[in-house]
């Protein structure tokens, strides 16, 4: 390197040096020092003892967090597959040329704007077995409707069914993506007989199906996370019935001040992760279509 470009290259350095600190700082060193810590009796008010295999020991042991797991592996095996049909449906209709499309659009993305906490309020009101909106629109039709979030057999559906509510995001990246389809395809195939269904199902889905995957993915990793809407609304649910993973993580960390058995969890939490999504991957690889390819 000449002694300009050894210039050049320092004063690029100094101008990103926060932002390389604040990953170092913020970023790689809590995760290195949560494997340390997964190993360790660790209360955050005092020095780490070192315990080896004991919390993951610990962890097999544990009835509850099992529980917590298979609570959410029920959420995400019907949050998943629900968001990902609703959104794409929702989105191919807001593409469709009609009066005010652009209000509707705006209508749909609203509620992933509100924040967490207050839309965790609102759903309250409305999942409220005596006095709540849902349960009034059953009963104007002749339904009793359940107590939602007093009973432990409601408490995960209505999770489920609040999780649809905000998938305003993933509608907009389906519409990005159902703009990059070439009118001329469906043209070809209106001029063949073609009907809706089979346009969709042999040329739109085949054409966002990079867009699918990506949000399948994202999917994965955000269902297995979920924490703000359960702790905020139920804590844990009657008979630990909403108790979900991360929930039961943050209660650890932060409640029972077991923070070595809490770094445990995630890394069991990020291997599960890792490891559905490389199966995600490894199972929709052939049904996706690159253009480029």
């Amino acid at each position: 390197m000449t002694r300009g470009e050894r210039k050049t290259l320092w004063l690029g350095l100094a101008f990103i040096s926060p932002w390389i600190v604040g990953v170092l700082v913020f970023a790689l060193y809590p995760v290195v020092a949560s494997i340390g810590y997964s190993f360790c009796d660790y209360d955050v008010l005092s020095k780490p003892v070192w315990v080896g295999a004991m919390n993951y020991r610990d962890m097999a042991l544990d009835a509850v967090f099992w529980k917590s797991l298979r609570n959410t592996l029920f959420f995400a095996a019907w949050a998943l597959p629900l968001g990902l049909v609703v959104s794409l449906f929702t989105a191919v209709l807001l593409n469709q040329p009609v009066r005010g499309r652009s209000l509707f659009r705006t209508i749909f993305f609203l509620p992933s704007l509100v924040p967490v906490v207050a839309g965790g309020m609102i759903w309250l009101w409305i999942l409220n077995g005596r006095f709540g909106l849902l349960n009034a629109g059953l009963a104007a039709i002749g339904i009793e409707g359940p107590q939602w979030l007093a009973d432990e057999n409601w408490t995960k559906p209505s999770i489920i069914l609040m999780s649809l509510w905000g998938v305003g995001n993933t509608v907009v990246i389906y519409l990005a993506a159902l703009q990059d389809v070439p009118r001329s395809l469906y043209e070809s195939a209106e001029l063949d007989g073609a009907g809706a269904w089979t346009k969709l199902r042999r040329i739109t889905i085949p054409l966002i199906s990079p867009v699918i995957y990506f949000n399948l993915i994202m999917g994965i990793i955000g269902s297995l996370q979920v924490f703000a809407q359960p702790f905020v609304m139920l804590g844990g649910g009657p008979n630990r019935s909403a108790l979900f993973y991360a929930v039961y993580l943050y209660q650890n960390a932060f409640e029972y001040r077991q923070m070595g058995y809490a770094c445990a969890m995630a890394w069991v939490l990020f291997i599960l992760i890792l490891i559905l999504t490389w199966a995600a991957t490894r199972t929709t690889r052939r049904h996706i279509y690159y253009a480029g390819e």
